[in-house]
């Protein structure tokens, strides 16, 4: 019977260090080697040419509409998040299905569909298209929602919106409604609850959505790309490495990797938060 016990655990060890070896090898190939050879594609003409890569005008622009399609993609969402997820898990309403439905729309539509549907609606034969000009004769505006930086907001904020609400949610059902229902009845106002009660709960979680909301942010090529229209003007990052990629060049394509470093850091950045985040969140139990 030892002997037995001795061959199971022998096997157990070699299973688990071949499992082991698979995983290392896998990350190593798909994710490791590609970032390494990013960075050196990168570098491999020169910090110079890095450099001007860098601070050309295409890219500085395309850096520009990226943060602030994310700076305000987050802001809405983290709005939106905060009222959604409070609405499903604190009041019961016909319709509360749906709405939990609809939430997860874009995780499951292509994000060039989403894109497309932009253009249908606000495009120049869109049904919104009339509104959107007697508001522009009324107030002498010139608002585009497509084919412009309007309109790459509009993309990056569906594409990202579900991402806060889905990390609060679950939160907030396992809280219950009793402390806030407790502090109601002694009088206390729905921001004081909402500010002593439930935020002190949820902090970590809404974080987290944050941190996964502007990762998915700086990355969105399909919905950005179908309603960008120019080089310099309304290009992001990502389509701004394409359009530098594509041109084929030596030296459009070493550029194309030294603007893909910005994505690349970005993203250390953003792994680094989000485990710092995941850290104190699983220590307080809420993620």
């Amino acid at each position: 019977m030892l002997r037995d016990g001795e061959r199971m655990e022998k096997k157990s060890k070699i299973v688990k260090w071949v499992l082991i070896g698979i995983s290392v090898a896998f990350f190593l190939l798909m994710l490791v080697l590609p970032l390494f050879e990013v960075i050196y594609r990168a570098l491999q003409e020169g910090w110079e040419t890095y450099g001007q890569a860098l601070t050309a005008k295409n890219t500085v622009s395309a850096l520009k509409v990226t943060l602030i399609a994310t700076v305000i993609a987050l802001v809405v969402n983290t709005l939106f998040g905060l009222v959604a997820a409070w609405l499903v898990t604190k009041f019961d309403f016909r319709g509360k299905n749906v709405l939990s439905t609809l939430i997860d729309i874009p995780f499951s539509i292509s994000p060039v569909i989403a894109g497309l549907a932009f253009i249908m609606t606000f495009g120049r034969t869109g049904w919104a298209t009339p509104f959107l000009e007697k508001i522009n004769e009324m107030f002498g505006t010139d608002i585009s929602l497509v084919f412009s930086v309007p309109g790459v907001v509009l993309a990056t904020i569906f594409v990202t919106f579900p991402f806060i609400s889905r990390e609060i949610i679950p939160i907030l059902h396992a809280q219950g409604k009793d402390e806030e229902e407790a502090a109601a009845m002694m009088g206390a106002s729905g921001v004081t609850i909402f500010r002593k009660i439930t935020f002190p709960h949820i902090k970590w979680g809404l974080l987290y959505g944050m941190i996964l909301c502007a990762a998915r942010a700086f990355g969105e090529f399909g919905a950005v790309y179908a309603v960008s229209k120019a080089r310099g003007k309304t290009f992001t990052l990502p389509l701004e490495i394409d359009a530098l990629y594509m041109a084929g060049s030596a030296d459009s394509i070493t550029q194309a990797f030294a603007v893909s470093s910005l994505l690349v850091g970005m993203a250390l950045l953003v792994l680094i938060l989000k485990n710092i985040v995941e850290y104190h969140g699983k220590k307080k139990g809420v993620i």
